[in-house]
């Protein structure tokens, strides 16, 4: 007969266990959203040709993927996808944004505390902005950053922000295009409400510190580009 005492310590186990994979799959799935991001950046017309496969699954407003006999209602429909397509046919290639350690470690802050909260948004409970989590975390202000909510593959969280069905000025498709930005972090979890939610921190540099000027830079012997102001 089995203890009690095993029983539990089975049991420890078993809960040990599952917060090691679910911790697991947030790690690959950072990672996952990272290289789809940098498939987009490097290959926007490649991209292109992907959403277009994405657009024969809309009826009207309705988006009805393979397997799913429910749907989704989206804001747009089609416009958005199509706005996606005719941006990705322009966009020049880009070069592939590093992982930023720091930036990664703030995304994940913002990721832990709105999950259980079930909350949306750049601002945390207590009012800190992208560019102040990355300060807390050592780093400075200058950064961007795009969050998808309800979706669970780096596809479908890549593909939320390019098309940024409903969001006016399509910041989020603005600011995985963005040129200035080099680095990224990525930070995902579970959403009370939307069930999962990804964060991606970007700036200039890994760390969020200003870029600086061409020369300053060749004194200091570090990296350089022109940046923007922290979003």
């Amino acid at each position: 007969m089995v203890s009690r005492r095993i029983l539990a310590a089975l049991g420890a186990c078993c809960a040990l266990f599952g917060s090691v994979s679910v911790q697991a799959q947030s790690r690959s799935l950072e990672s996952d959203v990272l290289t789809e991001i940098n498939f987009a950046r490097q290959h926007p017309r490649e991209y292109a040709q992907d959403l277009r496969e994405y657009r024969r699954y809309f009826e009207g407003r309705l988006l009805y993927l393979p397997g799913d006999d429910n749907g989704i209602i989206t804001n747009e429909g089609t416009r958005a996808v199509d706005e996606a397509i005719a941006f990705l046919e322009r966009q020049a290639p880009l070069p592939p944004l590093g992982h930023g350690a720091l930036l990664a470690l703030a995304a994940g802050d913002h990721a832990a505390a709105q999950g259980p909260q079930g909350s949306i948004g750049h601002s945390s409970r207590a009012g800190n902005s992208p560019g102040e989590r990355v300060r807390r975390r050592g780093g400075d202000i200058y950064v961007g950053e795009g969050i998808s909510y309800g979706y669970s593959s780096a596809q479908e969280v890549v593909r939320q922000l390019i098309v940024d069905d409903g969001v006016p000025g399509r910041g989020h498709r603005a600011l995985l295009f963005d040129r200035g930005f080099r680095y990224a972090g990525v930070g995902c979890g579970g959403h009370r409400a939307y069930r999962h939610m990804c964060v991606v921190d970007m700036s200039g540099t890994p760390d969020g510190t200003p870029v600086l000027p061409q020369s300053a830079g060749a004194r200091s012997g570090r990296a350089v580009r022109a940046s923007g102001a922290g979003r």
